[in-house]
């Protein structure tokens, strides 16, 4: 063993330690009741595994509780964990709490969904602008024509979903000028209250010939709208994510396609950045994880298939 090797572990083996003697990553999602956390949580502990570390996952029932996950990051830091690995459901309100840690020299790396400010070791996450892009070129494509578009949105504050509406915009400002947005409206992070908004925006616009939702949520309730309208296909929706729910829709025709992203490897990723870290190695400031279109077409290929269902219960 080299005199490196001897110190990384020497340092992995004073961090973060708890009585067994084990280092704890604490890992903090925006929420926990959906796929995409489940699958965040499955890449997380793929990691653990790996590096021989313990994860502590913790994070709020729902995406809008800031407050809950302020209490989650403050109550890792009193435990003295290893390194955070964050998804802030508030893009300012938890600049607090990752300045306390990065502090007291707990390392912080955030993923998925941006932060306030650059005191942190790393940012996992979709490139959110040009995925937005990419919705808005792919409804294009379904619209050729163009058409009235409205925007069913996720929820102040998560800088995620903010930067794929921004993208959306920009595209179809840029490139895109047949698509007319005429409508949007947050839907909070909650199905129920996505199902009213896109309910209201096809009552106010009966034209309309799109709907692009920035989040699982928001697709579900748009999803839903349009079954109980008997829209399905004739009003182009373009969600984003991929629970077993949205792939349904999509096998159905109710969702025309999906912008896809990789929470297996936030996940695996966010840990090994903060490993990476109490080596005392420089990780990357930014890391991309790569999003895709998702069509009924290619969702059966192996590959679309690989991203979508990763065997989960290896690992939780």
């Amino acid at each position: 063993m080299t005199r490196r090797d001897w110190l990384s572990l020497a340092a992995l083996a004073g961090a973060g330690c708890h009585k067994e003697g084990g280092t704890v990553i604490g890992v903090a999602p925006k929420g926990t009741s959906s796929i995409f956390w489940q699958s965040v949580q499955a890449g997380s502990l793929a990691a653990a595994k790996k590096y021989g570390v313990e994860i502590l996952w913790n994070g709020p029932p729902q995406e809008t509780e800031y407050a809950r996950q302020i209490q989650i990051v403050d109550s890792m830091i009193n435990r003295q964990v290893a390194g955070i690995v964050l998804s802030p459901t508030d893009g300012a309100a938890l600049v607090a709490p990752v300045e306390r840690a990065m502090a007291q020299g707990i390392p912080v790396t955030i993923f998925d969904s941006g932060i306030d400010t650059e005191n942190y070791v790393s940012f996992v996450a979709t490139d959110n602008r040009a995925a937005g892009g990419l919705a808005a070129k792919t409804m294009s494509g379904l619209l050729p024509s163009g058409g009235e578009v409205a925007l069913v949105r996720h929820a102040p504050g998560s800088l995620s979903t903010s930067r794929r509406e921004e993208g959306f915009h920009a595209a179809v400002e840029s490139t895109y000028p047949d698509l007319k947005i005429v409508n949007e409206q947050f839907c909070m992070s909650d199905r129920a209250r996505a199902l009213a908004v896109a309910e209201d925006m096809l009552t106010a616009h009966p034209a309309l010939s799109g709907l692009f939702c920035s989040s699982e949520a928001a697709t579900v309730g748009a999803a839903q709208a349009l079954r109980a309208r008997g829209l399905a296909g004739k009003v182009k929706l373009v969600g984003f994510d991929a629970s077993p729910e949205l792939q349904e829709g999509l096998r159905d025709g109710v969702i025309d396609a999906l912008v896809v992203q990789d929470p297996f490897f936030m996940g695996f990723r966010g840990v090994e950045t903060i490993i990476e870290k109490l080596r005392g190695e420089t990780p990357q400031k930014r890391i991309d994880s790569p999003a895709r279109a998702v069509t009924k077409a290619d969702l059966d290929s192996p590959e679309v298939q690989k991203l979508l269902a990763p065997d989960l219960e290896q690992y939780l």
